[in-house]
């Protein structure tokens, strides 16, 4: 059940990344594919089973936010992930917002892959 749960998991990972990505090169050039149904829903479907994913791997080897500091310092990072691709995608009134948003987005990707590799906390340890 684990293997089949991470692969899903790892699945979505891809998957948001890659919306995001095209979303916000999308979104630098100004195009009407934005106003597409399916790419202003698939992002949902795609982090909602990412989130399920999420959880259910907590369940399964039983750690938790607020209990392991990994974790929690992972879910902070995934917050913080999608608040800087708000504001990349939607909030930012230029571009340069756009890409420094964007920019930080990415470098939360990098911390809660290291964290989810490692489960070595950057700042809770101390």
């Amino acid at each position: 059940m684990y293997t089949a749960i991470k692969h899903i998991h790892l699945l979505a990972i891809v998957l948001s990344i890659s919306l995001l990505i095209f979303r916000f090169v999308l979104t630098l050039k100004g195009s009407e594919l934005l106003q597409k149904k399916w790419l202003k829903i698939t992002p949902h479907v795609v982090d909602t089973v990412l989130l399920l994913s999420a959880a259910t791997l907590c369940v399964v080897i039983a750690q938790y936010p607020f209990v392991h500091a990994w974790l929690t310092e992972k879910l902070i990072a995934v917050i913080a992930y999608i608040f800087l691709g708000l504001v990349a995608l939607k909030l930012a009134k230029n571009n340069l917002q756009r890409s420094l948003a964007f920019v930080g987005a990415l470098a939360m990707l990098a911390m809660i892959g290291k964290l989810a590799v490692l489960k070595q906390p950057f700042i809770l340890s101390i």
